[in-house]
């Protein structure tokens, strides 16, 4: 058993080429800023090309890399996910949702241009998303592209970020316990980790055991996750995190740390981020990067 994960420069390249390429994907995919719709264009390059940790995008071509799927294909995976993440950030940050003034370390994009545009701005990336997904560019085989399809559908729609998010709304000044929590978050933030994990296999046609454990690591890690967004937000700060924090208090909302107080999520925490390390045991050393990756989300500060 995997007890102990230390971070280091396999991560960091493999964090620092992601950004790269991703960026570089997500901007050739965007039209440029000319003609009528040029304010609708510029607030969704903002919203996309703004930083970022890119970790979907990550896990989507770490994943994708075990199965020796074409990097070309992955990426275009990997910027649909993106797309459809970004466009839930823009509309979190709304003032009908959390009401948020800063994202990565930036005016949101409602304040930056206006709300109708941030509004607009999301929906353009969340069809872009399945626009991509679709095209015979990602896949050569219709099939997986359908797959592909019905997958990111499921993990962004109702049964999953959208229908988190609304129990995320309801559960202002309303107790959950634990198990609340971890259903809300498992929509909210896992099942979109979940895909991005997932994907990797997709595109390779993965047999069900290789499959199984990548889906459980990313049960895991997604969980892992959102403790440490959970105690971020209760101990981080602007700087640190590039974004508004303390609002989960102020909003009433139960937490992670609100349940189970602070050190025993980040106990909690990196219990899971070991759980998911483990789950990887059989891809062997090609998994170290994702190993590493479950260490990061419970140790980073931002």
């Amino acid at each position: 058993m995997l007890t102990s994960i230390k971070t280091g420069r396999l991560l960091h390249d493999a964090m620092a080429e992601t950004s790269r390429l991703i960026n570089l994907a997500i901007d050739d995919m965007l039209p440029d800023e000319e003609g009528d719709d040029g304010k609708l264009i510029r607030s969704m390059r903002y919203g996309c090309l703004g930083g970022g940790k890119r970790l979907r995008p990550l896990l989507v071509l770490q994943t994708s890399a075990l199965f020796g799927v074409a990097q070309s294909c992955a990426l275009r995976v990997a910027a649909a996910i993106e797309f459809i993440h970004c466009y839930s950030l823009i509309h979190d940050d709304l003032p009908a949702m959390d009401d948020s003034d800063l994202r990565r370390g930036r005016p949101t994009v409602h304040k930056e241009f206006d709300e109708a545009t941030a509004i607009l701005a999301g929906d353009a990336l969340l069809t872009m998303g399945f626009e991509v997904l679709a095209e015979p560019a990602t896949h050569e085989d219709p099939n997986i592209r359908c797959q592909l399809v019905a997958a990111l559908a499921s993990a962004a729609g109702a049964a999953g970020m959208v229908g988190g998010q609304m129990l995320d709304l309801m559960g202002e000044n309303k107790t959950l316990d634990s198990a609340g929590i971890a259903r809300l978050q498992r929509l909210k933030t896992g099942e979109l980790i979940s895909f991005s994990c997932e994907a990797g296999a997709i595109l390779g046609k993965a047999p069900p055991p290789q499959r199984h454990a990548l889906k459980a690591y990313a049960h895991d890690l997604g969980l892992a996750f959102q403790m440490a967004d959970d105690i971020l937000d209760a101990t981080g700060s602007e700087d640190d995190t590039g974004k508004s924090v303390g609002q989960d208090a102020a909003a009433g909302k139960s937490t992670f740390v609100s349940i189970l107080g602070l050190d025993q999520a980040r106990e909690q925490a990196a219990m899971l981020a070991r759980q998911a390390a483990d789950h990887l045991e059989i891809f062997g050393g090609r998994a170290d990067t994702l190993r590493e990756l479950a260490q990061y989300v419970v140790e980073r500060r931002g």
